[in-house]
């Protein structure tokens, strides 16, 4: 039995994925995930909701990619950011986590 289109285009979960994005505003994350489809990179839009009782501040959304994809992924958003538009405002969060940790 064939899986929907977004179950074919979502990374597999048993594959190394790499968080290249986060955000707290969730339209934010969904024009993010939008400009990463059309660019033909597959990936993950994962909510991090906590209960605001117990964790307050926590929370927000990340995009995965497959770790093979995570460099053009991120050239891709980087690239948009600097396309001027009407989201000449937006500021987008690359997450690099190829870098060492200080």
């Amino acid at each position: 039995m064939a899986q929907p289109d977004s179950a074919q285009k979502r990374p597999n979960p048993n594959e190394k994925l790499v968080r290249v994005f986060d955000t707290e505003q969730e339209s934010e994350a969904m024009v993010v995930h939008g400009l990463l489809d059309s660019a033909g990179i597959d990936n993950d839009l994962t909510s991090l909701d906590a209960q605001q009782e117990i964790l307050p501040g926590v929370g927000g959304t990340i995009i995965l990619v497959r770790e093979e994809d995570a460099a053009e992924a991120r050239r891709v958003i980087e690239e948009y950011r600097r396309t001027p538009d009407e989201m000449e405002t937006a500021e987008f969060n690359v997450i690099d986590d190829s870098a060492p940790e200080k």
